[in-house]
Parts: C-alpha cells; sequence; structure tokens
C-alpha cells in the first residue's frame, strides 16, 4: 500500500502523539494506517507500507486487538489474516476512555480506597496527609460516577454537550478560573 504525503504525515503524527499519551509509536502508527485504509490490511501490507519489522507490527496488532480497537476479518480468496480499524471516532474515543478507566482508574480506585482504610487506622499518618489521600480518592471517584453517568450517551447527546462547554460553565455560574 502507498502512502500519500498526507496520509504519510498523519500516520507519523498519530505515531508521535501516541508517544505522548503513553502508547508505543508503532501502535499508533498502525491505528492510524489502519483507521485509514480503504481496505483490510494483511500484517505483510503494514510492514511493507510502514517498513517496520514484523515482529512489531504483530506485537503491536496484538495490543491494539486488546484495546478493542483493531479487528480480524478475512478476505475472500486470502488465507491471511486481515486487519481493520474501528471507523466511527465516537466510538474509537468510548473504547479508549473505557479501557483507560479499566486499566488505570479502577486499580488506582482500589488502592486509595485501601489506603483511605488502612489510613485511617494508621498512628504514624499524619492527618493532612491522609487528607489528601481522600481528596485525590474523592477527585477520582466523581470521575468515575461522572464517567458512569455519560457512559451510555449516544454520539450526538455527546456531541451536544461538548458543545455546550463554555455556556454550560456561565449557566452554572462559575469565573473564569474554575472555580463555582
Amino acid at each position: 500500500m502507498k502512502m500519500s504525503p498526507t496520509t504519510q504525515k498523519f500516520v507519523l503524527h498519530w505515531g508521535e502523539m501516541g508517544t505522548r499519551w503513553g502508547v508505543n509509536r508503532t501502535v499508533a502508527q498502525i491505528h492510524a494506517l489502519l483507521y485509514l485504509a480503504e481496505r483490510p490490511l494483511a500484517a505483510d501490507d503494514i510492514v511493507d507500507t510502514l517498513g517496520v519489522a514484523r515482529s512489531n507490527v504483530s506485537n503491536s496488532l496484538k495490543e491494539l486487538q486488546s484495546w478493542k480497537l483493531v479487528r480480524i476479518t478475512h478476505v475472500l480468496g486470502d488465507r491471511r489474516d486481515h486487519f481493520v480499524a474501528l471507523q466511527d471516532v465516537w466510538e474509537i474515543f468510548r473504547v479508549i476512555v473505557e479501557e483507560r478507566k479499566r486499566r488505570e482508574i479502577d486499580p488506582t480506585l482500589t488502592l486509595l480506597r485501601e489506603c483511605a482504610i488502612e489510613g485511617s487506622q494508621d498512628q504514624e499518618l499524619d492527618a493532612a496527609v491522609l487528607a489528601r489521600m481522600q481528596t485525590v480518592l474523592d477527585f477520582l471517584e466523581m470521575l468515575s460516577a461522572t464517567y458512569q453517568d455519560w457512559q451510555h450517551l449516544s454520539p450526538q447527546t455527546l456531541q451536544r454537550l461538548l458543545k455546550m462547554g463554555g455556556k454550560a460553565a456561565s449557566l452554572l455560574g462559575s469565573d473564569r478560573k474554575g472555580k463555582a
């Protein structure tokens, strides 16, 4: 598969952004390539297009499948596995947020809850330190609850909420520094 200069620019940038988000560059580039591809791609096509090692492509595809961003499909007359990415940006966003919550926020909440219980009985723990831990726990629980509330909203409803942005803040009476 030959990439146009614009496609190449997009794929390379997506890889750079991936590294900033804690995602391996090749994983992000493969995701971008599959997202933009007009047809399902075999691993060999990805190797040839991106010029990366077959083992790197294989591991990256497994990672993308574990994130539920890429799935295997088959092409008539070709015994190889082919890969396609989710195409709906709202669904991609939803899947990424869900997976990050499951992999990062949920374990952190579990640990913070344990710290809150243990901290209340820890004679050596300063009360101010316990209060700061509780502040983080409260914040993450609020974010988690908000996510649960918003998780099943349609893309159209989410889009309307996001477009409201500053209007909603004004309606709630917040100032420019985020204080309500």
